[in-house]
């Protein structure tokens, strides 16, 4: 029995190829999806003649049937392992993303498709790159990386020089890429992200922890550590500070949807452990 955690994800476009796959695909080839007629002379595949197709043809031609090809495409995870990843009151936000590109590892698998990983914090991690393969044992191996990966000290919370490094890697290439981060950093890095990667399909994953988003339920003094910066700051929780801490976490999630908006992308929120059954209905809700 399957014990590995598993989503389903489909482009919601036809995508090109030469290697079969899962995917829909644009060209002409094996498949099971009738594309057209065409001329026997054109296409001298005897096994394909269309019998009832010729003899209705005017110019009494021999046709055959021409198909469209399944087809893989490369996956990339492009995970965020910043300092403020490592938050979480269960198991830190990269523990998530751990989980989620393990189940990436498998799902690409089984589609067919070739999978790896980037990493960055205020640089691209070379310690952390995975180059794509098909193989059963990505998922594992990325997970592995993810959850072994030792902090860096940053400058500041910014990450445009690692975001920038990425993009120059993936710019031109038709690929899907999951970018799977908290975005707890300024987002002004993230246009001329998406505007590089105009040839990919992009997937914002939003990792959240529930106790970042809901704020503490009782009243009483609290000491909160920036845990980027490291500085510490002091409050007394009350109603109207829970009422504020809601309100700016809706507001930073607007943030989020407005700028991937702009770009026709939406983004998947997750919070707390990762849940691939919701990630799978997200994919549907797209190819609907």
């Amino acid at each position: 029995m399957n014990t590995f955690a598993e989503f389903q994800y489909r482009l919601p476009v036809r995508v090109s190829g030469a290697r079969p796959g899962g995917h829909r695909g644009s060209s002409v080839g094996i498949g099971q999806e009738f594309a057209a007629h065409t001329r026997l002379f054109d296409h001298p595949d005897p096994r394909r003649i269309d019998v009832r197709a010729s003899i209705r043809s005017v110019q009494r031609e021999w046709l055959v049937r021409v198909h469209r090809q399944r087809v893989a495409i490369p996956v990339h995870a492009v995970v965020d392992v910043s300092a403020s990843m490592r938050f979480g009151a269960a198991n830190t936000k990269l523990d998530v993303a751990a989980a989620f590109v393990e189940a990436l590892g498998h799902s690409a698998f089984r589609i067919g498709d070739p999978v790896g990983m980037l990493a960055f914090d205020d640089e691209a991690r070379e310690d952390l790159f995975v180059p794509t393969r098909h193989a059963r044992g990505m998922g594992p191996l990325m997970a592995e990386l993810l959850r072994d990966c030792t902090p860096r000290q940053t400058r500041a919370p910014s990450r445009e020089r690692g975001l920038r490094d990425i993009a120059t890697r993936l710019a031109g290439r038709a690929c899907i890429v999951f970018l799977v981060s908290d975005f707890h950093w300024p987002l002004a890095a993230l246009p001329g992200l998406l505007d590089t990667l105009t040839h990919a399909w992009i997937v914002p994953v939003v990792l959240w922890d529930r106790a970042e988003v809901e704020p503490p339920s009782h009243n009483g003094w609290m000491s909160l550590v920036d845990i980027e910066s490291g500085e510490m700051r002091s409050m007394w929780m009350r109603d109207s500070v829970r009422e504020r801490w809601r309100s700016a976490v809706a507001e930073r999630r607007a943030q989020i949807n407005a700028l991937f908006a702009r770009h026709g992308i939406r983004p998947f929120f997750n919070q707390g452990t990762f849940e691939p059954e919701a990630l799978s209905r997200y994919f549907l809700e797209m190819t609907a």
